[in-house]
C-alpha cells in the first residue's frame, strides 16, 4: 500500500515539473521573438539609412506636420503610422523648389488651376477720387427757431382759438386766452404810472407813442418795471399797448404766438387749470431746418463744416442743396457712427419734423494706395494680401489698412503701386497658403469621445 502511494506520488511530481520546464521553454521562445522583431526593425532602419546615406532627423504626423517624435510610432490624432524625415530631402525639396527664398506660406499654382479656380489678379493702384456717400437723414427743427410759451403764474383757462397740433400760425396770433388774480394788481399798477407820466397820451386820448414826452426819471423806471412783470406773467406787447391805449383793465391775458410757425405741442384746454411755468405751445419756424444724417467714423474726417450736400425728395422728384453745419458732429456710443447735422431751406414747408430724406454727401479722397476690397484677407487682428512673384507665385503679406470706400481699400503700409495682388478667389489662395505653412501649436489630442448631433445609428458605429 505504502509502495503505492509512493509511486504515485513520484509520478504527480515528474509531470508538474515536465510542465513547468514546458511553459518557461514557450515563454522564453516569445521573449526570443519579440528581441529578434526589434532588432530586426532597428536594423532594417539602420540599413536603409546606411546604404541611401540619408540622415534620420524625425518622425511626423502626416496629418499634422507641427507634431514630431524622435521615434517610429502612431500618431496620437488621428491613429496614422508616423513618417520618416531626412535630412537630405528637406535640402532638396528647398533647393528645387520655386518658392525658395520666398516667405512661409508662399503658394505656387499653375495657370490653369488657377483659370479653374477663377483666380485674377491686378495691379496696386495710387490714386484719389471723389465718392459720393448716401445716408438716411432725419428732419429735425432748428433749435434756434424753436419757441416755448410758458405760463408765468397759476391760474386756469378760458378759451382756445384754432390751436391745433400742425396748425400753421402767425406772430401775433391769438392762440388762448386765461385768467388768473394775480395780474390784475400788476395791470392796475401800470395803469396808474401811466397817468403820473407827462405825455403819455395825446389830447384826443390816443397814445401818439408807445412811451413818449419829457419823462421823469421816476416815471420812465415805474413803466417799465410794470412792463416787464406784465411780460413776465405772460401778456404780449400788443396786449399791453392796447390797454395803455384803452385805458381799462382787461378781463383775460391773451396768449399770442411770439412767431410765425407751426404748433408742434399743445398742453391745454378750456377750463384746465394750470401752474406756475407750465408749457402751452411748442412752436417751430420751419422756414430752416435741420437734417440729421449718420455716417460711419471713418468717413467723419473727410466732412468738413460748410462742406455741400443734396437732399432727394422722391416722391416730390425735386432735390434742396444743404450745407453742413459748423456744429461737432455727435458720436454713438459703441456704435462706430457720427450724427452730422446739415442745414436745409425749407421752401413751402416741405420737409416736416421726423420726416425721412435721402442724403447724398460729395467726399473728396486724396490720393492713396488702393487695392480691391475682395484682394484683402481680414481676420480682425490682422490683414493681408497675396501678392503675385512670377508666374504663379503668390506670397503672403500683412498690411496696414487706412479708410475704406465702396470696393476699395486703402493700403498704408506692406505693399507699393505697380506690384500685382489676387483680387479674386482670395480666400482659396489663402486656404492653400494655410495648408502649406506648420501650425505652430501642438497637434490635437486624440479622442474617444462620440460626435455630437449624430444620428443614433450612427452613434452606435462610434462605440
Amino acid at each position: 500500500m505504502d509502495t503505492r502511494v509512493a509511486l504515485i506520488r513520484d509520478k504527480t511530481g515528474g509531470e508538474g515539473a515536465r510542465q513547468m520546464k514546458r511553459t518557461s521553454l514557450a515563454i522564453a521562445v516569445v521573449a526570443a521573438i519579440v528581441a529578434s522583431y526589434g532588432i530586426g526593425r532597428y536594423n532594417s532602419h539602420s540599413q536603409s539609412s546606411n546604404q541611401t546615406g540619408r540622415h534620420l532627423l524625425y518622425y511626423v504626423d502626416p496629418m499634422h506636420p507641427s507634431y514630431k517624435s524622435n521615434k517610429p510610432g502612431i500618431a496620437p490624432d488621428c491613429g496614422m503610422r508616423l513618417v520618416p524625415v531626412f535630412a537630405e530631402d528637406i535640402g532638396n525639396a528647398q533647393s528645387s523648389s520655386p518658392l525658395a527664398g520666398l516667405p512661409t506660406g508662399a503658394v505656387a499654382i499653375d495657370a490653369p488651376t488657377q483659370r479653374l479656380l477663377g483666380i485674377r489678379v491686378a495691379p496696386v493702384e495710387k490714386n484719389g477720387a471723389t465718392r459720393t456717400v448716401r445716408v438716411i437723414g432725419r428732419v429735425v427743427p432748428e433749435d434756434t427757431l424753436v419757441y416755448r410759451v410758458n405760463s408765468g403764474l397759476d391760474g386756469f383757462i378760458r378759451e382756445t382759438y384754432n390751436d391745433s397740433v400742425g396748425m400753421l400760425v402767425k406772430k401775433d396770433q391769438k392762440l388762448a386766452s386765461d385768467y388768473s388774480p394775480d395780474f390784475l394788481a400788476v395791470a392796475s399798477g401800470f395803469l396808474a404810472a401811466s397817468e403820473r407820466v407827462p405825455g403819455a397820451v395825446g389830447t384826443d386820448g390816443n397814445r401818439t407813442m408807445p412811451f413818449p414826452g419829457t419823462l421823469s426819471k421816476q416815471g420812465v423806471s415805474s413803466m417799465q418795471g410794470y412792463t416787464d412783470r406784465l411780460r413776465n406773467l405772460g401778456m404780449s406787447d400788443v396786449q399791453i399797448k392796447r390797454m395803455a391805449d384803452s385805458r381799462q383793465l382787461p378781463e383775460s391775458i391773451d396768449i399770442v404766438a411770439p412767431a410765425d410757425g407751426f404748433i408742434l405741442a399743445r398742453n391745454i384746454s378750456p377750463g384746465q387749470h394750470f401752474d406756475h411755468d407750465m408749457e402751452f405751445y411748442r412752436i417751430a419756424d420751419l422756414s430752416r431746418v435741420w437734417v440729421v444724417a449718420e455716417i460711419y467714423e471713418p468717413e467723419a474726417p473727410y466732412l468738413r463744416p460748410g462742406g455741400l450736400a443734396q437732399i432727394n425728395l422722391k416722391n416730390e422728384g425735386r432735390q434742396l442743396p444743404a450745407r453742413i453745419a459748423d456744429s461737432l458732429p455727435q458720436s454713438e456710443a459703441g456704435g462706430g457712427t457720427v450724427k452730422l447735422r446739415l442745414e436745409v431751406d425749407n421752401p413751402k414747408f416741405i420737409l416736416r419734423p421726423e420726416s425721412v430724406v435721402d442724403v447724398e454727401l460729395p467726399i473728396r479722397i486724396p490720393p492713396a494706395v488702393t487695392v480691391p476690397l475682395d484682394a484683402l484677407i481680414d481676420s480682425g487682428a490682422r490683414s493681408r494680401v497675396y501678392v503675385e512673384h512670377g508666374e504663379g507665385i503668390f506670397e503672403p503679406r500683412e498690411v496696414e489698412t487706412g479708410w475704406r470706400f465702396g470696393e476699395r481699400v486703402e493700403i498704408r503700409r506692406g505693399i507699393l503701386p505697380g506690384e500685382r495682388v489676387v483680387v479674386e478667389a482670395t480666400f482659396l489662395v489663402d486656404s492653400e497658403s494655410r495648408l502649406k505653412t506648420p501650425a505652430s501649436g501642438p497637434a490635437p489630442a486624440r479622442t474617444t469621445e462620440r460626435p455630437a448631433g449624430l444620428p443614433s445609428h450612427l452613434r452606435a458605429a462610434t462605440k
